[in-house]
């Protein structure tokens, strides 16, 4: 299948940022990494057996839900969430300026519904919308992918309370960050815990979370 780069950029940030089509599929690459697909000829079929679609059906989305991604990549779900549901609003927060400017020109998402951008380090945006009292009811991590479960816990522990009470939580977790442990303990925070892997094949595994233990989103 031929393939072109269609940019070459990089970023103090993210490193060396590269936008390959192959075929009629567009690829955002970070050092090497696939962080998002985007089909040029509109057709979003293929992606079904990918983890973006998969985190969309593993949890009970409400009508018109009020979303937050925790990192953007090429917003490969921004798109699926419009396509798969109807929502309120989406707020996505992205720490590299160049990785939002690289979504909007090469991913289409300056032609999506309105999105709220938060450009900062996750701890820092989670901590601003917690103290604003914000509230999601679908929040997708997938920035703590490759992190230690030491390292990411308390990462995943901060949003909890951002999850409304019928909300669900997914994770996304790379084969090489075993996600057992985090679901061990994100079983005292939500009602629910499953583990999901995407694919026999694939490098990710998900952890569905679903309706926070209020006391227990309190104490995070």
């Amino acid at each position: 299948m031929a393939s072109r780069v269609a940019f070459r950029g990089w970023s103090r940030l993210s490193g060396r940022i590269v936008v390959m089509d192959q075929g009629n599929e567009r690829r955002l690459m970070v050092h090497g990494e696939i962080l998002s697909i985007y089909p040029l000829d509109a057709n979003w079929r293929p992606v079904r057996r990918e983890y973006w679609w998969k985190a969309l059906e593993a949890v009970p989305l409400p009508p018109k839900p009020e979303v937050l991604l925790v990192g953007l990549g090429g917003g490969t779900q921004v798109h699926l969430l419009y396509r798969l549901s109807d929502p309120r609003s989406i707020t996505v927060i992205e720490r590299d300026p160049v990785i939002v400017r690289v979504a909007r020109q090469w991913f289409g998402l300056d032609r999506v519904g309105k999105l709220e951008m938060v450009c900062a380090d996750a701890e820092t945006a989670i901590a601003g919308l917690a103290r604003m009292g914000r509230r999601f009811d679908y929040v997708m991590e997938d920035v703590t992918y490759a992190d230690p479960p030491e390292v990411a816990l308390p990462k995943l522990l901060a949003m909890v309370p951002l999850v409304t009470p019928l909300g669900s939580l997914v994770v996304n977790r790379h084969r090489r960050g075993d996600p057992r442990p985090l679901a061990r303990t994100l079983r005292l925070y939500f009602s629910e815990v499953r583990l999901r892997r995407v694919r026999k094949t694939g490098e990710n595994t998900l952890i569905c979370c679903s309706r926070p233990l209020l006391s227990s989103a309190a104490d995070a």
